[in-house]
Order: structure tokens, then C-alpha cells, then sequence
């Protein structure tokens, strides 16, 4: 995929409408401190549009960047962070879920999750929103240098059983440092969006 044109185009908050452009979405989930931003940045080779910050929790929009004028690919709200309030908490999951619900243009969600870690109960809960909205969810196990490369299939097989994904579902290892892992998520987009639009 060549990035010709990549831009924060919409931002919806708790009370906002979803937008209806008429473009293919394609949907990033994960734990707020998981590398979301990190990846976005990565995949579209900007190093900043995707605000990082080292204080997680400070996606509280659903964020839509606009690429090549073609699909949106979207930051939901990052779920789990521990000091955020249950109120917070309750408002983030009313966004995602609700997206999850009723976007007309949601072509698939991406779940990342930490690859040193056993997926959370956030997790898993996640996951299965994705499938009952009708969704195959594509898992990128994110953070892959912080590990040594003999222990990836090992944790590759802890998140598969942790998220009950059966042998269908992706999981893509990926590191925001080295940009491993990058070439294969955009494979999966540009599969997705070409059966979008056929």
C-alpha cells in the first residue's frame, strides 16, 4: 500500500454520530497502553499522527484518519486502563460497542494485544464483542522486539488459547520499532478492502 495521503479527518466523541462518508473502515482495538497509536504511525509512515503519549488512556474519541481519500482506518477508544474511572471506563465501552453496532462501513477490527502477555479479561471480552458484531477479529500481538524470537510461537499460542481463536484466526506478530510484521497487516487490509469492493 503507498501512502499518498493520510490525515485525522473526523473525530467522534460519546455523543457524536458516527460519520457516513461511504468509505471502507477498518477498526483498531486494543488496551490503552497496548502501542495503538505506535502502530498507526507505523503503518502510514508519519511519526506522529496518531498521538503517543506515556500516559495511557488518552484516546477518548473514536479517531478516523483518512487514507488516499479511499477508507478511514479508525482508533477506538483504548479500553482497560486501570485508573480510569468506572464511569470513564463505562463510557469507553458504550463508544466501542455501539461503533461495533451500527457503522454501515466497518470492513474488520484489528485486536492488539501485548505478545509478553496472557491476554486480560478486557481482552477476551473485546474479542468476542467483535464476533458477535459479526466480525472475524484479526489479532496483532504487538511489542514482538521486547521478546526473543524463540518465545513468539510460544506466546503466539498463549494468546490464541486466551482469546478462544481457533485456527482461522489471524494473529500477527508486529513491532512498532523495527516495523516487522507491517508488510502482513497491510496484506490483510488490502485483502479486505479488495473483497469490499468487488
Amino acid at each position: 500500500m503507498i501512502i499518498r495521503e493520510a490525515a485525522l479527518d473526523i473525530v467522534c466523541g460519546p455523543t457524536s454520530a458516527l460519520p457516513r462518508s461511504g468509505m471502507p473502515e477498518i477498526a483498531f482495538a486494543g488496551k490503552s497502553n497496548v502501542g495503538k497509536s505506535s502502530l498507526i504511525n507505523k503503518l502510514l509512515n508519519r511519526k506522529s499522527l496518531a498521538r503517543t503519549s506515556a500516559q495511557p488512556g488518552k484516546t477518548q474519541t473514536i479517531n478516523f484518519y483518512g487514507i488516499n481519500k479511499e477508507f478511514y482506518i479508525v482508533d477506538l477508544p483504548g479500553y482497560g486502563y486501570a485508573r480510569a474511572s468506572k464511569e470513564e471506563r463505562r463510557r469507553w465501552a458504550g463508544m466501542i460497542e455501539k461503533y461495533l453496532h451500527t457503522s454501515q462501513q466497518l470492513r474488520a477490527v484489528f485486536v492488539l494485544v501485548d505478545i509478553r502477555h496472557e491476554p486480560g479479561e478486557n481482552d477476551l471480552t473485546m474479542v468476542r464483542w467483535v464476533r458477535e458484531s459479526g466480525y472475524q477479529p484479526v489479532i496483532i500481538a504487538t511489542k514482538l522486539d521486547k521478546i526473543k524470537r524463540s518465545q513468539v510461537q510460544k506466546q503466539i499460542s498463549i494468546i490464541r488459547r486466551g482469546l478462544e481463536a481457533d485456527g482461522d484466526t489471524v494473529i500477527i506478530p508486529f513491532s512498532a520499532q523495527t516495523g516487522q510484521g507491517r508488510d502482513e497487516i497491510w496484506n490483510v487490509i488490502e485483502t479486505i478492502l479488495g473483497g469490499a469492493n468487488e
